[in-house]
């Protein structure tokens, strides 16, 4: 399942490069707007967040979170569900019937959901070995902003006047979603390719990620109030969410570089776990 899920992915991203670059030609050739407009960006951007990032996350956790979380193995038929849902949603997307496809998608997030058995109780402890144990906790609120990102794609469809709902949408799918994975997944993953067993600082993975989640937290929830003109305090906030979100990621390159640089002592073996 999981290598279906991200040739799926892979075939949507491929389907992006073609899309940007047959739209640009004919921008260019018809000199009718130095940018995509609005609704030709839309098209662009659900093509490259739901066609292409979603389905390779969802392919790389059916292989990697049945283990790390100690769950059941995933539901082969409501994961094909979801990525039939996704996929359906994606080229209603692109057609232009935004109501239909934010409704796929966002039928899609809940039955991943179900599919990953991510509400169930572990069978045993979490595999957190170098890390820091709340991470299955981050993995779980990842789908979490999965769901939010497709629920407010449906109240965009419906309600977005100047893309304030739309931005927000996107962002928890881009930052809460994908971002807290990767942020989770990669102090497990990456340190095994230099032969280290635990990251620099399993204090700073928390850091990085709680961080990630207020900045999302606030941008998500202001971007609307701002953009649609709701309340004109969240202009304030919109740039407070940016630095908070760029501290974590300084902080998340900051752990994972000294991982790799200082993983090893000079006779070859793992440094103590610094905490």
């Amino acid at each position: 399942m999981w290598i279906v899920s991200v040739l799926i992915g892979t075939a949507g991203l491929a389907a992006a490069v073609v899309f940007n670059f047959i739209q640009c030609i004919h921008l260019a050739v018809s000199g009718a707007s130095p940018s995509f407009p609005p609704a030709l960006d839309q098209r662009y951007l659900v093509l490259l967040g739901w066609g292409f990032v979603v389905p390779c996350v969802w392919g790389f956790s059916v292989r990697w979170l049945q283990a790390f979380l100690s769950i059941s193995k995933p539901n082969a038929r409501q994961f094909r569900l979801a990525l039939g849902l996704v996929v359906a949603g994606v080229l209603c997307g692109v057609a232009g019937w935004s109501r239909v496809a934010t409704i796929l998608i966002a039928a899609s997030t809940v039955a991943i959901g179900s599919a990953l058995h991510l509400a169930e109780r572990p069978h045993r402890p979490a595999k957190v070995q170098g890390i820091h144990p709340s991470f299955s906790f981050f993995i779980r609120i990842s789908y979490v902003w999965l769901i939010v990102a497709g629920t407010m794609g449906v109240w965009a469809a419906n309600a977005d006047v100047h893309g304030g709902i739309w931005g927000a949408s996107r962002h928890a799918l881009i930052v809460g979603f994908a971002a807290t994975m990767v942020f989770s997944i990669g102090p497990r993953i990456l340190p095994n390719f230099t032969g280290v067993r635990s990251i620099f600082s399993k204090r700073l993975m928390l850091v990085s990620l709680a961080l990630l989640q207020a900045g999302c937290t606030l941008r998500v929830f202001s971007e609307p109030l701002a953009y649609e003109g709701i309340a004109h305090f969240a202009w304030r906030s919109l740039p407070v969410s940016g630095m908070i979100e760029l501290c974590a990621v300084l902080v998340f390159a900051l752990n994972m570089s000294l991982t790799m640089l200082l993983g090893r002592s000079a006779f070859g073996q793992p440094i103590p776990d610094n905490g």
